[in-house]
């Protein structure tokens, strides 16, 4: 599958280390995005299965593609002949923070009949919801500093 339909990228900082920013955005029970329930079966590691549950809704399937602790990883969605991927990036900040980035690929032979749905779901959404991750971490991150100092 080469041909991206549609993209979108974002990117936020956090204060967080990026050793921490990774353990915490792995632990998939950390992922808070009401009404969206998510389970991980099995290791957060390429070739692991998930699910995603909306009240109402038939449960959504995806894999991990691809995992390269601590700095990168992909979870791919299958759909009819196309695919829906999130790329996930943690760089490391001179200050000691992190760079958290999420490229959203929508690819495949009928990823245009997905586009509108897809882009409606995320474009104006995915600012936000890293803001809401990044800040997340770095509250959780914070207690474990203040012990150090």
């Amino acid at each position: 599958m080469a041909n991206i339909a549609w993209e979108i990228n974002h990117a936020v900082k956090t204060s967080a280390s990026p050793a921490f920013a990774w353990k915490y955005w792995t632990t998939v029970s950390n992922w808070d995005d009401p009404p969206a329930q998510f389970e991980l079966r099995g290791p957060f590691a390429a070739g692991s299965r998930g699910i995603t549950r909306f009240p109402g809704q038939p449960p959504i399937e995806w894999f991990l593609r691809e995992v390269h602790p601590p700095s990168t990883a992909t979870i791919a969605m299958p759909l009819a002949q196309a695919v829906l991927c999130f790329e996930w990036r943690f760089d490391d900040l001179q200050d000691g923070g992190s760079r958290i980035s999420q490229r959203i690929t929508l690819e495949g032979e009928n990823a245009e009949l997905y586009r509108s749905q897809v882009e409606s779901a995320f474009a104006a959404n995915l600012p936000g919801g890293m803001t809401k991750i990044a800040r997340a971490m770095a509250e959780a991150h914070a207690p474990q500093t203040d012990a150090h100092s």
